[in-house]
């Protein structure tokens, strides 16, 4: 992979989505075999959170267990970027240390700067413009239930995030079209669709989430108001009434349609329980390979 860090899913190329998703289910299927993998051994992983997670820390802190490494928990409190440091000194400091760096923070310009003054790969783990290693794992899951990625529709319902952000970018690359739903003012940024659009790829926003779900191959929903967004949230609940992913929208889809959920879910509100375990769920699917696909990242950054 010629990519040194993973930014953004924009900044890659297919061929480099091909070899990450190639690695990460052959790190699957051996890991399931029993085959014991060393390839980061006596290598170290920095995870910095400026956000608590639940599937991010146990997924990377697992993997790199998995693959004879270990990880470093670097709290909101323990560093306090930007804040008590520049975010230019930890990642010099950082890079002397270890030989990975993985942020979930806020801004997207903290994981461009740790970057930027990093001697060691980054990863971006979450920021409010994309979250690439959520949808790594998507396509894997995708790839793994349907066995082709090129000519699928995934239909996007909710807020024009970063989880929608990133699988425009990673849809795209990989030959799927998307269509986003979305109330009028909470569409994904234009810069990104157009972006995707100019690259070759198909990219539909729509104002009614049924227009949107007709015939496609996979239903995604992501919480209304994300972490940080807790002073949105009532507002956010109002604004997305009518944009619940439910029995009635997957009724609309492919018979075989994946239902798709980066969690933590909020029952009755972007997703309904009934759709969440539905046949064609794959919500904990997806979760699972958040460490695989996460694996094959540091693998191919790392080594």
């Amino acid at each position: 992979m010629y990519a040194k860090d993973i930014v953004s899913l924009a900044l890659l190329s297919t061929e480099d989505i091909c070899e990450i998703l190639e690695t990460a289910a052959n790190l699957k299927l051996e890991l399931r075999a029993g085959v014991k993998h060393d390839m980061l051994a006596g290598k170290a992983l920095a995870m910095i959170f400026q956000k608590p997670s639940l599937r991010t820390r146990v997924s990377f802190e697992n993997g790199m267990s998995q693959l004879g490494g270990h990880a470093i928990y670097l709290g909101p409190d323990d560093i306090r970027l930007g804040k008590r440091e520049t975010t230019e000194d930890i990642a010099i400091v950082l890079s002397g240390y270890v030989d990975g760096i993985m942020a979930r923070v806020f801004e997207h310009r903290t994981i461009v700067d740790l970057a930027k003054y990093a001697s060691v790969p980054v990863i971006n783990a979450l920021c409010d413009r994309y979250h690439p290693c959520q949808i790594l794992g998507d396509l894997l899951t995708i790839m793994e239930k349907k066995h082709v990625l090129a000519g699928l529709t995934l239909a996007f319902i909710g807020d024009g995030n970063n989880v929608a952000h990133s699988l425009i970018n990673g849809c795209t690359k990989m030959g799927m079209g998307v269509r986003v739903a979305c109330p009028k003012g909470y569409e994904p940024d234009q810069e990104i669709v157009e972006a995707a659009r100019n690259a070759g790829g198909s990219v539909k926003i729509f104002n009614d989430p049924q227009e949107a779900a007709r015939d496609a191959d996979v239903l995604y929903t992501d919480v209304w108001a994300s972490m940080g967004q807790e002073a949105q949230a009532a507002e956010k609940k109002h604004a997305f009434q009518g944009f619940t992913l439910n029995e009635g929208l997957l009724a609309l889809a492919d018979s075989e349609a994946l239902v798709m959920h980066c969690l933590p879910a909020h029952y009755d509100e972007e997703i309904t329980y009934g759709a969440s375990r539905s046949r064609g769920s794959a919500i904990f699917d997806q979760a699972e390979n958040r460490m695989h696909a996460q694996k094959a990242v540091l693998v191919l950054l790392m080594t």
